[in-house]
Protein backbone atom coordinates (compact mmCIF):
# COMPACT_ATOMS: atom_id res chain seq x y z
CA UNK A 1 0.00 0.00 0.00
CA UNK A 2 1.36 3.43 -0.93
CA UNK A 3 2.02 6.08 1.68
CA UNK A 4 -0.76 8.22 0.21
CA UNK A 5 -3.31 5.42 0.63
CA UNK A 6 -2.11 4.72 4.17
CA UNK A 7 -2.42 8.40 5.04
CA UNK A 8 -5.92 8.55 3.53
CA UNK A 9 -6.88 5.40 5.45
CA UNK A 10 -5.56 6.85 8.72
CA UNK A 11 -7.43 10.12 8.30
CA UNK A 12 -10.54 8.21 7.20
CA UNK A 13 -10.44 6.22 10.42
CA UNK A 14 -10.06 9.44 12.40
CA UNK A 15 -12.98 11.10 10.60
CA UNK A 16 -15.23 8.02 10.79
CA UNK A 17 -16.58 8.93 14.29
CA UNK A 18 -17.51 12.38 13.02
CA UNK A 19 -19.36 10.81 10.09
CA UNK A 20 -21.13 8.41 12.42
CA UNK A 21 -22.15 11.25 14.73
CA UNK A 22 -23.54 13.13 11.74
CA UNK A 23 -25.42 10.06 10.56
CA UNK A 24 -26.83 9.51 14.06
CA UNK A 25 -27.93 13.16 14.22
CA UNK A 26 -29.73 12.79 10.87
CA UNK A 27 -31.39 9.55 11.99
CA UNK A 28 -32.51 11.10 15.29
CA UNK A 29 -33.85 14.11 13.45
CA UNK A 30 -35.90 11.86 11.16
CA UNK A 31 -37.32 9.93 14.12
CA UNK A 32 -38.17 13.13 15.98
CA UNK A 33 -39.85 14.44 12.85
CA UNK A 34 -41.94 11.28 12.68
CA UNK A 35 -42.90 11.67 16.33
CA UNK A 36 -43.96 15.23 15.65
CA UNK A 37 -45.89 14.07 12.60
CA UNK A 38 -47.65 11.49 14.77
CA UNK A 39 -48.52 14.22 17.27
CA UNK A 40 -49.78 16.39 14.42
CA UNK A 41 -51.79 13.47 13.10
CA UNK A 42 -53.42 13.05 16.53
CA UNK A 43 -54.27 16.73 16.62
CA UNK A 44 -55.68 16.52 13.08
CA UNK A 45 -57.87 13.56 14.12
CA UNK A 46 -59.18 15.67 17.01
CA UNK A 47 -60.03 18.47 14.57
CA UNK A 48 -61.89 15.96 12.38
CA UNK A 49 -63.98 14.79 15.29
CA UNK A 50 -64.72 18.42 16.16
CA UNK A 51 -66.45 18.60 12.78
CA UNK A 52 -68.49 15.50 13.67
CA UNK A 53 -69.44 17.01 17.02
CA UNK A 54 -70.41 20.33 15.47
CA UNK A 55 -72.60 18.65 12.81
CA UNK A 56 -74.36 16.54 15.44
CA UNK A 57 -75.14 19.56 17.63
CA UNK A 58 -76.27 21.38 14.47
CA UNK A 59 -78.88 18.63 13.96
CA UNK A 60 -80.19 19.41 17.45
CA UNK A 61 -80.35 23.10 16.61
CA UNK A 62 -82.35 22.26 13.47
CA UNK A 63 -84.86 20.35 15.63
CA UNK A 64 -85.34 23.36 17.92
CA UNK A 65 -85.67 25.64 14.93
CA UNK A 66 -88.34 23.29 13.50
CA UNK A 67 -90.23 23.35 16.80
CA UNK A 68 -90.12 27.19 16.87
CA UNK A 69 -91.31 27.42 13.27
CA UNK A 70 -88.26 29.45 12.25
CA UNK A 71 -87.06 26.89 9.70
CA UNK A 72 -89.77 25.96 7.18
CA UNK A 73 -87.51 23.43 5.42
CA UNK A 74 -86.17 21.92 8.66
CA UNK A 75 -86.54 18.26 7.60
CA UNK A 76 -84.30 18.82 4.56
CA UNK A 77 -81.77 20.78 6.63
CA UNK A 78 -81.81 18.02 9.24
CA UNK A 79 -80.99 15.44 6.55
CA UNK A 80 -78.19 17.63 5.15
CA UNK A 81 -76.63 17.94 8.61
CA UNK A 82 -76.95 14.15 8.95
CA UNK A 83 -74.96 13.74 5.70
CA UNK A 84 -72.32 16.13 7.03
CA UNK A 85 -72.13 14.04 10.18
CA UNK A 86 -71.69 10.87 8.10
CA UNK A 87 -68.93 12.48 5.99
CA UNK A 88 -66.84 13.62 8.93
CA UNK A 89 -67.63 10.50 10.93
CA UNK A 90 -66.28 8.25 8.15
CA UNK A 91 -63.06 10.29 7.95
CA UNK A 92 -62.66 10.33 11.72
CA UNK A 93 -63.39 6.63 12.26
CA UNK A 94 -60.93 5.69 9.50
CA UNK A 95 -58.15 7.39 11.45
CA UNK A 96 -58.94 5.69 14.76
CA UNK A 97 -56.72 3.02 16.31
CA UNK A 98 -58.19 -0.41 17.00
CA UNK A 99 -58.49 0.26 20.72
CA UNK A 100 -60.61 3.35 20.01
CA UNK A 101 -63.34 1.68 17.97
CA UNK A 102 -65.70 1.57 20.99
CA UNK A 103 -65.70 5.37 20.93
CA UNK A 104 -66.75 5.33 17.28
CA UNK A 105 -69.50 2.80 18.12
CA UNK A 106 -70.76 5.07 20.91
CA UNK A 107 -70.88 8.07 18.58
CA UNK A 108 -72.57 5.98 15.90
CA UNK A 109 -75.22 4.83 18.36
CA UNK A 110 -76.00 8.37 19.53
CA UNK A 111 -76.14 9.56 15.91
CA UNK A 112 -78.61 6.83 15.03
CA UNK A 113 -80.80 7.81 18.01
CA UNK A 114 -80.67 11.46 16.92
CA UNK A 115 -81.79 10.42 13.43
CA UNK A 116 -84.64 8.34 14.85
CA UNK A 117 -85.59 11.21 17.15
CA UNK A 118 -85.58 13.61 14.21
CA UNK A 119 -87.92 11.38 12.16
CA UNK A 120 -90.30 11.13 15.12
CA UNK A 121 -90.28 14.88 15.77
CA UNK A 122 -90.84 15.79 12.13
CA UNK A 123 -93.70 13.21 11.89
CA UNK A 124 -95.41 14.74 14.93
CA UNK A 125 -94.98 18.23 13.49
CA UNK A 126 -96.46 17.16 10.18
CA UNK A 127 -99.55 15.89 12.05
CA UNK A 128 -99.85 19.12 14.01
CA UNK A 129 -98.80 17.61 17.30
CA UNK A 130 -96.17 20.30 18.13
CA UNK A 131 -96.50 20.00 21.92
CA UNK A 132 -95.78 16.30 21.87
CA UNK A 133 -92.83 16.97 19.50
CA UNK A 134 -91.48 19.57 21.90
CA UNK A 135 -91.80 17.26 24.90
CA UNK A 136 -90.16 14.40 22.98
CA UNK A 137 -87.26 16.62 21.85
CA UNK A 138 -86.75 17.95 25.34
CA UNK A 139 -86.79 14.55 26.97
CA UNK A 140 -84.78 12.62 24.42
CA UNK A 141 -82.34 15.13 22.97
CA UNK A 142 -81.76 17.68 25.66
CA UNK A 143 -82.05 15.50 28.73
CA UNK A 144 -80.66 12.18 27.45
CA UNK A 145 -78.83 12.25 24.10
CA UNK A 146 -77.10 15.62 24.43
CA UNK A 147 -75.60 14.86 27.90
CA UNK A 148 -74.54 11.42 26.69
CA UNK A 149 -72.88 13.00 23.64
CA UNK A 150 -71.19 15.57 25.84
CA UNK A 151 -69.78 12.87 28.14
CA UNK A 152 -68.62 10.85 25.14
CA UNK A 153 -66.96 13.93 23.66
CA UNK A 154 -65.06 14.54 26.88
CA UNK A 155 -63.77 10.95 26.79
CA UNK A 156 -62.79 11.23 23.13
CA UNK A 157 -60.90 14.49 23.65
CA UNK A 158 -59.26 13.18 26.80
CA UNK A 159 -58.00 10.05 25.07
CA UNK A 160 -56.86 12.03 22.06
CA UNK A 161 -54.86 14.41 24.22
CA UNK A 162 -53.38 11.68 26.38
CA UNK A 163 -52.49 9.46 23.49
CA UNK A 164 -51.01 12.20 21.31
CA UNK A 165 -48.92 13.82 24.04
CA UNK A 166 -47.92 10.64 25.84
CA UNK A 167 -47.11 8.87 22.62
CA UNK A 168 -45.04 11.79 21.41
CA UNK A 169 -43.26 12.08 24.78
CA UNK A 170 -42.57 8.33 24.95
CA UNK A 171 -41.33 8.32 21.36
CA UNK A 172 -39.04 11.27 21.97
CA UNK A 173 -37.75 9.56 25.12
CA UNK A 174 -36.98 6.42 23.10
CA UNK A 175 -35.21 8.51 20.50
CA UNK A 176 -33.12 10.28 23.17
CA UNK A 177 -32.20 6.97 24.82
CA UNK A 178 -31.26 5.42 21.47
CA UNK A 179 -29.26 8.50 20.55
CA UNK A 180 -27.39 8.38 23.88
CA UNK A 181 -26.52 4.71 23.36
CA UNK A 182 -25.41 5.40 19.80
CA UNK A 183 -23.21 8.31 20.90
CA UNK A 184 -21.62 6.18 23.63
CA UNK A 185 -20.90 3.47 21.06
CA UNK A 186 -19.42 6.06 18.69
CA UNK A 187 -17.24 7.45 21.49
CA UNK A 188 -15.98 3.97 22.30
CA UNK A 189 -15.35 3.36 18.61
CA UNK A 190 -13.48 6.67 18.39
CA UNK A 191 -11.40 5.70 21.45
CA UNK A 192 -10.38 2.54 19.59
CA UNK A 193 -9.98 4.04 16.13
CA UNK A 194 -7.94 7.08 17.23
CA UNK A 195 -4.97 5.00 18.52
CA UNK A 196 -5.25 2.70 15.51
CA UNK A 197 -5.20 5.66 13.14
CA UNK A 198 -2.34 7.28 15.09
CA UNK A 199 -0.43 3.98 14.95
CA UNK A 200 -1.00 3.71 11.21
CA UNK A 201 0.18 7.28 10.63
CA UNK A 202 3.16 6.74 12.95
CA UNK A 203 4.09 3.46 11.34
CA UNK A 204 3.63 4.80 7.84
CA UNK A 205 5.12 8.26 8.31
CA UNK A 206 7.01 8.98 11.52
CA UNK A 207 9.08 5.81 11.88
CA UNK A 208 10.29 5.64 8.24
CA UNK A 209 11.08 9.36 8.27
CA UNK A 210 12.93 8.97 11.60
CA UNK A 211 15.02 6.13 10.21
CA UNK A 212 15.72 8.13 7.07
CA UNK A 213 16.62 11.21 9.13
CA UNK A 214 19.05 9.16 11.24
CA UNK A 215 20.62 7.76 8.08
CA UNK A 216 20.95 11.28 6.67
CA UNK A 217 22.52 12.46 9.94
CA UNK A 218 25.10 9.67 9.74
CA UNK A 219 25.77 10.49 6.11
CA UNK A 220 26.15 14.16 7.07
CA UNK A 221 28.98 13.20 9.44
CA UNK A 222 30.72 11.39 6.61
CA UNK A 223 29.73 7.87 7.70
CA UNK A 224 28.45 6.31 4.49
CA UNK A 225 28.97 2.68 5.46
CA UNK A 226 25.82 1.71 7.47
CA UNK A 227 23.13 0.22 5.18
CA UNK A 228 19.96 2.27 4.74
CA UNK A 229 16.61 0.60 5.42
CA UNK A 230 14.66 1.38 2.25
CA UNK A 231 11.35 0.29 3.83
CA UNK A 232 8.25 -0.54 1.81
CA UNK A 233 7.13 0.26 -1.71
CA UNK A 234 5.58 3.63 -0.87
CA UNK A 235 6.77 7.19 -1.48
CA UNK A 236 9.04 7.23 1.58
CA UNK A 237 10.52 3.91 0.45
CA UNK A 238 11.22 5.47 -2.96
CA UNK A 239 12.89 8.40 -1.21
CA UNK A 240 14.97 6.03 0.96
CA UNK A 241 16.02 4.05 -2.11
CA UNK A 242 17.02 7.25 -3.89
CA UNK A 243 19.02 8.35 -0.84
CA UNK A 244 20.63 4.89 -0.55
CA UNK A 245 21.58 5.08 -4.22
CA UNK A 246 23.03 8.55 -3.67
CA UNK A 247 25.08 7.43 -0.65
CA UNK A 248 26.33 4.42 -2.61
CA UNK A 249 27.51 6.72 -5.39
CA UNK A 250 29.07 9.03 -2.81
CA UNK A 251 30.81 6.05 -1.20
CA UNK A 252 32.17 4.93 -4.54
CA UNK A 253 33.25 8.47 -5.37
CA UNK A 254 34.92 8.82 -1.99
CA UNK A 255 36.72 5.51 -2.40
CA UNK A 256 37.92 6.62 -5.81
CA UNK A 257 38.98 9.95 -4.35
CA UNK A 258 40.78 8.26 -1.46
CA UNK A 259 42.51 5.96 -3.91
CA UNK A 260 43.51 8.94 -6.02
CA UNK A 261 44.75 10.78 -2.94
CA UNK A 262 46.73 7.71 -1.91
CA UNK A 263 48.30 7.51 -5.34
CA UNK A 264 49.04 11.23 -5.24
CA UNK A 265 50.52 10.89 -1.75
CA UNK A 266 52.65 7.96 -2.90
CA UNK A 267 53.84 10.00 -5.87
CA UNK A 268 54.49 13.02 -3.68
CA UNK A 269 56.34 10.88 -1.14
CA UNK A 270 58.34 9.18 -3.87
CA UNK A 271 59.31 12.56 -5.29
CA UNK A 272 60.21 13.84 -1.82
CA UNK A 273 62.23 10.70 -1.04
CA UNK A 274 64.03 10.91 -4.36
CA UNK A 275 64.76 14.59 -3.84
CA UNK A 276 65.76 14.06 -0.20
CA UNK A 277 68.13 11.21 -0.99
CA UNK A 278 69.65 12.41 -4.23
CA UNK A 279 71.48 15.42 -2.80
CA UNK A 280 73.04 13.63 0.21
CA UNK A 281 74.02 10.70 -2.02
CA UNK A 282 75.67 13.05 -4.51
CA UNK A 283 77.53 14.73 -1.65
CA UNK A 284 78.60 11.34 -0.29
CA UNK A 285 79.82 10.27 -3.74
CA UNK A 286 81.85 13.44 -4.22
CA UNK A 287 83.41 13.15 -0.74
CA UNK A 288 84.27 9.47 -1.32
CA UNK A 289 85.91 10.26 -4.70
CA UNK A 290 87.94 13.03 -3.11
CA UNK A 291 89.07 10.74 -0.28
CA UNK A 292 90.12 8.06 -2.82
CA UNK A 293 92.16 10.49 -4.84
CA UNK A 294 93.96 11.94 -1.83
CA UNK A 295 93.94 9.28 0.90
CA UNK A 296 96.81 10.91 2.78
CA UNK A 297 95.55 14.46 2.44
CA UNK A 298 94.68 16.34 5.67
CA UNK A 299 91.31 17.18 4.12
CA UNK A 300 90.38 13.50 3.96
CA UNK A 301 89.50 13.42 7.66
CA UNK A 302 87.15 16.39 7.16
CA UNK A 303 85.53 14.66 4.19
CA UNK A 304 84.94 11.57 6.25
CA UNK A 305 83.25 13.68 8.95
CA UNK A 306 81.02 15.23 6.29
CA UNK A 307 80.14 11.77 5.01
CA UNK A 308 79.11 10.72 8.52
CA UNK A 309 76.95 13.86 8.87
CA UNK A 310 75.26 13.14 5.53
CA UNK A 311 74.60 9.55 6.59
CA UNK A 312 73.03 10.89 9.81
CA UNK A 313 70.78 13.19 7.80
CA UNK A 314 69.75 10.30 5.56
CA UNK A 315 68.97 8.19 8.62
CA UNK A 316 66.89 11.03 10.05
CA UNK A 317 64.89 11.30 6.84
CA UNK A 318 64.31 7.57 6.66
CA UNK A 319 63.18 7.61 10.30
CA UNK A 320 60.71 10.39 9.48
CA UNK A 321 59.36 8.43 6.55
CA UNK A 322 58.93 5.29 8.63
CA UNK A 323 57.25 7.22 11.46
CA UNK A 324 54.86 8.87 9.06
CA UNK A 325 54.00 5.85 6.90
CA UNK A 326 53.91 3.14 9.58
CA UNK A 327 52.96 4.69 12.93
CA UNK A 328 53.54 2.35 15.88
CA UNK A 329 50.71 1.78 18.38
CA UNK A 330 50.41 4.38 21.12
CA UNK A 331 50.97 3.49 24.80
CA UNK A 332 49.63 6.41 26.86
CA UNK A 333 50.48 6.76 30.55
CA UNK A 334 50.15 9.50 33.14
CA UNK A 335 53.14 11.81 32.82
CA UNK A 336 54.28 15.20 34.11
CA UNK A 337 55.24 17.87 31.65
CA UNK A 338 58.21 19.11 33.70
CA UNK A 339 60.32 15.94 33.50
CA UNK A 340 59.55 15.60 29.77
CA UNK A 341 60.83 19.10 29.02
CA UNK A 342 63.85 18.80 31.34
CA UNK A 343 64.85 15.49 29.78
CA UNK A 344 64.47 17.01 26.30
CA UNK A 345 66.79 19.94 27.13
CA UNK A 346 69.33 17.64 28.82
CA UNK A 347 69.85 15.72 25.57
CA UNK A 348 70.07 18.95 23.55
CA UNK A 349 72.61 20.82 25.71
CA UNK A 350 75.66 20.04 23.52
CA UNK A 351 73.89 21.11 20.35
CA UNK A 352 72.51 24.24 22.03
CA UNK A 353 75.96 25.18 23.23
CA UNK A 354 77.41 24.52 19.79
CA UNK A 355 74.77 26.70 18.12
CA UNK A 356 75.15 29.37 20.87
CA UNK A 357 71.36 29.33 21.51
CA UNK A 358 69.96 30.19 24.92
CA UNK A 359 66.96 28.23 26.25
CA UNK A 360 64.68 29.51 29.02
CA UNK A 361 62.39 27.01 30.77
CA UNK A 362 59.43 28.45 32.72
CA UNK A 363 57.26 25.83 34.45
CA UNK A 364 54.23 26.77 36.51
CA UNK A 365 54.08 25.03 39.91
CA UNK A 366 51.72 22.11 40.57
CA UNK A 367 50.89 21.40 36.94
CA UNK A 368 48.42 18.51 36.58
CA UNK A 369 49.54 15.33 34.92
CA UNK A 370 48.69 14.52 31.31
CA UNK A 371 47.98 11.15 29.75
CA UNK A 372 50.30 10.70 26.76
CA UNK A 373 52.78 8.35 25.13
CA UNK A 374 55.98 9.94 26.50
CA UNK A 375 58.17 8.64 23.68
CA UNK A 376 55.95 10.13 21.00
CA UNK A 377 55.45 13.45 22.81
CA UNK A 378 59.18 13.72 23.41
CA UNK A 379 59.71 13.17 19.69
CA UNK A 380 57.11 15.83 18.88
CA UNK A 381 58.81 18.31 21.25
CA UNK A 382 62.19 17.40 19.73
CA UNK A 383 60.91 18.12 16.20
CA UNK A 384 59.71 21.58 17.22
CA UNK A 385 62.96 22.43 19.07
CA UNK A 386 65.02 21.10 16.14
CA UNK A 387 63.10 23.34 13.72
CA UNK A 388 63.77 26.32 16.00
CA UNK A 389 67.51 25.51 16.13
CA UNK A 390 67.66 25.25 12.34
CA UNK A 391 66.40 28.84 11.87
CA UNK A 392 68.18 30.53 14.80
CA UNK A 393 71.45 32.37 14.39
CA UNK A 394 74.11 32.35 17.13
CA UNK A 395 72.76 34.36 20.06
CA UNK A 396 69.16 33.32 19.38
CA UNK A 397 66.75 32.41 22.14
CA UNK A 398 64.18 29.70 22.76
CA UNK A 399 61.60 30.12 25.50
CA UNK A 400 59.59 27.15 26.76
CA UNK A 401 56.63 27.74 29.09
CA UNK A 402 54.10 25.39 30.65
CA UNK A 403 50.84 26.64 32.19
CA UNK A 404 47.50 25.29 33.32
CA UNK A 405 44.46 26.69 31.51
CA UNK A 406 40.85 26.46 32.70
CA UNK A 407 39.39 29.45 30.88
CA UNK A 408 36.38 28.43 28.81
CA UNK A 409 37.07 24.72 29.39
CA UNK A 410 34.99 22.14 31.20
CA UNK A 411 38.16 20.34 32.38
CA UNK A 412 41.62 21.85 33.01
CA UNK A 413 44.27 21.69 30.29
CA UNK A 414 48.04 21.98 30.18
CA UNK A 415 49.52 24.41 27.65
CA UNK A 416 53.14 24.09 26.53
CA UNK A 417 54.43 26.91 24.33
CA UNK A 418 57.81 26.85 22.52
CA UNK A 419 58.79 30.28 21.17
CA UNK A 420 61.90 31.30 19.23
CA UNK A 421 63.38 34.61 18.11
CA UNK A 422 63.95 33.44 14.55
CA UNK A 423 62.95 35.14 11.30
CA UNK A 424 59.37 33.85 11.50
CA UNK A 425 57.23 32.24 8.84
CA UNK A 426 55.62 34.21 5.99
CA UNK A 427 51.82 34.48 6.17
CA UNK A 428 51.34 32.72 2.82
CA UNK A 429 53.44 29.76 3.97
CA UNK A 430 51.99 29.36 7.48
CA UNK A 431 48.79 27.42 6.49
CA UNK A 432 50.90 24.71 4.81
CA UNK A 433 53.51 23.98 7.50
CA UNK A 434 51.63 20.90 8.80
CA UNK A 435 51.16 19.35 5.34
CA UNK A 436 53.28 16.24 4.76
CA UNK A 437 56.45 16.80 2.65
CA UNK A 438 56.02 20.58 2.69
CA UNK A 439 59.33 22.28 3.50
CA UNK A 440 61.16 25.50 2.71
CA UNK A 441 64.64 24.08 3.44
CA UNK A 442 66.59 22.05 0.93
CA UNK A 443 67.76 19.59 3.59
CA UNK A 444 64.30 19.26 5.23
CA UNK A 445 61.90 16.33 4.84
CA UNK A 446 58.65 18.24 5.37
CA UNK A 447 57.47 15.57 7.82
CA UNK A 448 58.62 16.87 11.21
CA UNK A 449 55.61 19.06 12.06
CA UNK A 450 53.18 16.61 10.41
CA UNK A 451 54.47 13.82 12.65
CA UNK A 452 54.42 16.10 15.71
CA UNK A 453 50.76 17.04 15.10
CA UNK A 454 49.76 13.41 14.62
CA UNK A 455 51.43 12.35 17.89
CA UNK A 456 49.82 15.21 19.84
CA UNK A 457 46.34 14.53 18.41
CA UNK A 458 46.65 10.82 19.21
CA UNK A 459 47.02 11.87 22.86
CA UNK A 460 43.82 13.95 22.68
CA UNK A 461 45.66 17.25 22.37
CA UNK A 462 45.99 20.04 19.81
CA UNK A 463 49.03 21.57 18.10
CA UNK A 464 48.87 25.13 16.78
CA UNK A 465 51.47 27.51 15.37
CA UNK A 466 51.58 31.29 15.17
CA UNK A 467 54.29 33.39 13.62
CA UNK A 468 55.14 36.93 12.60
CA UNK A 469 57.91 37.56 10.09
CA UNK A 470 60.87 39.21 11.82
CA UNK A 471 59.54 38.50 15.34
CA UNK A 472 59.72 34.71 15.66
CA UNK A 473 57.43 31.69 15.89
CA UNK A 474 55.43 30.08 18.70
CA UNK A 475 54.28 26.45 18.65
CA UNK A 476 51.53 25.69 21.18
CA UNK A 477 50.90 22.20 22.62
CA UNK A 478 47.47 21.87 24.24
CA UNK A 479 46.90 18.69 26.34
CA UNK A 480 43.86 17.74 28.46
CA UNK A 481 44.71 17.16 32.08
CA UNK A 482 44.64 13.53 33.26
CA UNK A 483 41.44 12.40 35.02
CA UNK A 484 39.91 9.29 36.57
CA UNK A 485 38.36 8.49 33.19
CA UNK A 486 41.74 8.48 31.46
CA UNK A 487 43.13 6.37 34.31
CA UNK A 488 40.54 3.66 33.72
CA UNK A 489 41.12 3.86 29.97
CA UNK A 490 44.92 3.62 30.11
CA UNK A 491 45.38 1.41 33.16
Amino acid sequence: MTFQRRLVLGFALMTLPVILIGAEAIRSNMLERRALEALGSGLTRTKTYAQVETAMFSQGEVLWQALSGMEPDARHEFQLQGEVVEYWFDRWSAELRPNEQELADGVRLIQQKINVLGDSVFTLLEHGRRQQAFVLTRQEFKLRLQPALTDLNHEIYRRAREYSVQYAFARVQQIVDAERRALMAILLLAAVLAPVAAWLVTRSLVRPITRLREAMALAGTGNLEPPIDVGGRDEIGDLARAFASMTERLRQSRNELVQSEKLASVGQMAAAVAHGLRNPLASLRASAQLALRHPDSPATREQLREMIAEVDRLDRRISHLLAFSRPAPSHPIRERVGPLLEGLLATRKPLLAERQVTVTLDLAPDLPEITVDPIRIEQALTEVVANALDVLSPGGQIRITARESVEGEVAPRVIVAISDTGPGIPAEVLPSVFEPFFTTRAEGTGLGLAIARRFVEQSGGRLDITSRPGEGTTVRFDFPAASAATDSRTG
